[in-house]
């Protein structure tokens, strides 16, 4: 949906409020991040990764997952959209027609050519301030995957692993 700017934009949130729907803008630390569309790489890993979550969680009805472009509204300077987020059952509140409305419990961030600076430090930093409880940065092209758990409201950053999501949140091993 765009709106009808009746004045000028005062704010980045009032920037990024006045994008048509579907744009590849995040608001990261009060600075509207755009992104080009993801490589095909991207989009393979990011649909087996979430497909495989979903799998799981319809045997393990646990929580919900969403795949981007999915908005997540931690602050009016941190509107981010995740590749893949994993929200628990007792946090489902959060969910809004808008999007999710505070922390999800786990993030999954697939690099792009364009992102991984972003991902890597300021998105990193943005989510663990908000406490996302695990956060997973997947390379597409190696399948490495960096691997980031809140501990006393800093993350911890385990060891790598090739084509393997282990998460404490789902209690299993995601392979892609």
């Amino acid at each position: 949906m765009t709106q009808t700017l009746i004045r000028p934009p005062r704010t980045m949130l009032e920037i990024w409020k006045s994008l048509p729907e579907s744009t590849l803008c995040q608001l990261v630390n009060n600075k509207l991040v755009l992104s080009p569309s993801p490589y095909d790489i991207h989009q393979k890993v990011l649909g087996e990764i979430s497909f495989r979550i979903s799998m799981f969680l319809k045997k393990n009805k646990i929580g919900e997952i969403r795949i981007g472009l999915y908005d997540v509204y931690l602050s009016k300077q941190n509107i981010l959209q995740p590749d893949i987020l994993f929200i628990k059952n007792e946090n489902l509140n959060k969910i809004k027609d808008k999007g999710l409305v505070g922390a999800p419990d786990m993030v999954i961030e697939i690099l792009s050519p364009s992102n991984s600076d972003l991902d890597f430090e300021e998105k990193r930093l943005v989510y663990e301030r908000y406490g996302v409880k695990e956060y997973f940065i997947v390379d597409p092209n190696s399948k490495t995957v960096y691997a980031y758990f809140l501990n006393k409201r800093k993350y911890q950053e385990q060891e790598l692993d090739d084509g393997k999501i282990k998460s404490a949140l789902l209690n299993t091993e995601i392979l892609f």
